[in-house]
């Protein structure tokens, strides 16, 4: 496909903290799980890659402490206001173009991030350059080849349009340079990689309050791409943002994937 500029869904536009909230509600609990079968504590030096909202990071500064270190980065650090006091540290990058913002770091993380970096090598790379010995690398992306429905159990119209514009969306993603099936590489990529004690395991959310919110969201936020692509009208979007919004609508996300390894 043809590979379009910038990131799809902008962090500038309204929408984007309505997506922070839904992402958050739906996996944070499944982030900190991870995290918290590491040994997090006090003093931690933590890299938050590609923060987005601050929901990880407020939750990473409590747990290491005054005497720990939380920096967060992102290619548009807008939403880092709130954020932004110690231990937290908020810095613009890429992660795949710059260098590390440091080194030693007991915990690096990244959620929904490299699947959309044009370099993911050199990115992954970085990360595990920025690690201690015996550090942990946690890395999570969704998988939207591997669950390619917003409705799996499609039986009527209104599924059939809901699962038109995930395809549509799905579509968008891989013309902007998204590998969708990044998720399910990311075990052998952390092994390859030279990490040891590499496990991985998914988390396939459907019938959640925020399955919805994030679908509206998002719907909204790129509304204009998906009119443009020719897949769908504006009366289509209209009469699936009313079903989201009236129905008892059974929606999915594509399944998340978390893997982790230690830096040997």
């Amino acid at each position: 496909m043809t590979r379009t500029d910038g990131y799809l869904l902008d962090n500038r536009q309204a929408e984007a903290g309505q997506r922070f909230d839904a992402l958050a509600a739906l996996f944070d609990s499944t982030t900190f799980r991870h995290i918290e079968q590491f040994g997090i504590g006090s003093g931690w030096r933590c890299w938050e890659v590609g923060a987005g909202g601050i929901s990880v990071v407020s939750w990473l500064a409590k747990k290491v402490g005054p005497t720990g270190r939380v920096v967060a980065t992102d290619i548009d650090t807008s939403w880092a206001a709130s954020a932004t006091r110690p231990p937290v540290e908020v810095c613009v990058h890429d992660v795949g173009a710059d260098e590390p913002p440091g080194d030693g770091f007991d915990l690096v993380h990244a959620r929904l991030v490299l699947s959309h970096v044009p370099d993911r090598e050199r990115a992954l790379r970085s990360m595990i350059k920025a690690l201690r010995p015996g550090g942990r690398l946690l890395v999570e992306d969704a998988d939207p080849a591997l669950q390619p429905l917003l409705w799996p159990d499609e039986r009527g119209t209104e599924q059939q349009l809901a699962n038109r514009l995930r395809h549509a969306f799905r579509q968008l993603l891989a013309e902007h340079g998204a590998d969708l099936a990044y998720g399910r590489r990311l075990p052998r990529l952390l092994r390859e990689a030279g990490l040891r004690q590499v496990e991985a395991d998914a988390y396939f959310p459907i019938t959640s309050p925020a399955c919805a919110a994030l679908e509206s969201a998002t719907i909204r936020q790129i509304r204009a791409q998906l009119v443009a692509a020719g897949q769908v009208t504006d009366q289509d979007i209209d009469r699936h943002l009313a079903n989201v919004t009236a129905s008892a609508m059974d929606l999915a996300t594509a399944p998340l994937i978390s893997a982790w390894g230690r830096k040997a």
